[in-house]
């Protein structure tokens, strides 16, 4: 068993690598900050301190987008970085186990095996990993059996509803909902309830923290500009208005797995049937979410412990387990 492996989960929002060396997860924001057009200013969590706040010479963005790789050099610098981070600068060869989604092209899963391959990071063997199956493993279910499991994983821009039984995928649907959704769902109710203006940071910690408020029976407070007068204000947003607003994207999650359902052969639906739903992602968390999805589709909802972090743990172990191994494929004609 090579001791120096990587399970490499790209995620639009975070990108989370695990190492077998030091059998750690390293979890960041997929990031990167280029001053200039053309020199690496900060990538991770430090690019993202500076979002929406950088002068004009210094572009930060995100690499991937809608859960494939958009900005494939961009990208390449990212792991580089972050691979040699864990591995304390010292470039040794390594195993990569990458994470892809189902439902995308042949060319845009060729991206995430090419991305490996020449991000210089001394690749000995690189194997392609099913999303959705690698979070069947992370959630702690024997995905190599028979029955029936429905997965829903909503990310940030991404939601993918897959079907797992037998270590494979019978269907899957990838759809553009996600935590992004939600924090503009936010922007926009905002906006028109209060004629003010925030920031994207500024929603996804009103998003993050709506369980915590509605609890205390407190409402968020922001700052942004008035739109009327053009000024810095402070205001409390009611927590009913932020739910109310979000809404309409649970309906959209809760409809395309009814779409996935429909298409289910009857013995999976059984399972599916006796074992629930499980809910994963790192927008999972939104509170309402997983009630809404129990009542829309009338099954039991498995809310992940885990949910940012479940399918770089389901990628350790693979690479820890060789009774997993077969799950891990090369792409035709890239294997060494």
């Amino acid at each position: 068993m090579a001791n120096n492996a990587f399970g490499i989960d790209l995620g639009t929002n975070n990108i989370k690598i695990y190492s077998r060396s030091d059998d750690s997860v390293l979890v960041e924001k997929n990031m990167i900050a280029i001053e200039n057009k053309n020199v690496l200013f900060a990538y991770g969590n430090s690019a993202f301190e500076m979002y929406e706040k950088a002068p004009s010479n210094i572009h930060i963005s995100y690499p991937l987008s809608n859960g494939v790789i958009a900005d494939i050099k961009n990208m390449e610098t990212l792991v580089r970085y972050f691979v040699s981070g864990l591995q304390k600068g010292t470039s040794k060869p390594a195993d990569f186990y990458i994470a892809v989604p189902t439902d995308v092209t042949d060319v845009e899963k060729r991206a995430f095996y090419d991305l490996i391959k020449y991000a210089n990071v001394k690749a000995k063997k690189i194997m392609v990993v099913e999303k959705a199956v690698a979070d069947g493993l992370g959630l702690d279910i024997d995905v190599k059996n028979s029955q029936g499991v429905l997965v829903v994983n909503v990310g940030y821009e991404t939601t993918e509803v897959s079907i797992l039984s037998l270590g494979g995928i019978v269907l899957s649907r990838l759809i553009k909902t996600g935590g992004l959704k939600f924090d503009e769902a936010i922007r926009a109710a905002v906006r028109k309830e209060f004629s003010l203006i925030i920031g994207g940071r500024t929603s996804e910690s009103v998003k993050i923290s709506l369980k915590e408020l509605e609890q205390e029976g407190k409402g968020a407070i922001v700052y942004g500009r008035d739109i009327v007068t053009g000024l810095p204000i402070e205001r409390e947003i009611p927590t009913k208005l932020v739910v109310e607003c979000l809404e309409e994207h649970f309906a959209s999650i809760i409809d395309n797995v009814k779409v996935i359902l429909e298409r289910t052969p009857p013995e999976l639906a059984a399972d599916i049937y006796r074992h629930g739903i499980y809910l994963t992602g790192g927008a999972s968390q939104i509170s309402h979410l997983a009630d809404r999805l129990a009542a829309g589709t009338g099954l039991r909802v498995n809310v992940s412990e885990n949910p940012i972090t479940s399918v770089v743990l389901g990628l350790s172990k693979i690479i820890k387990d060789d009774n997993y191994k077969s799950v891990a494929y090369a792409i035709e004609g890239m294997s060494k």
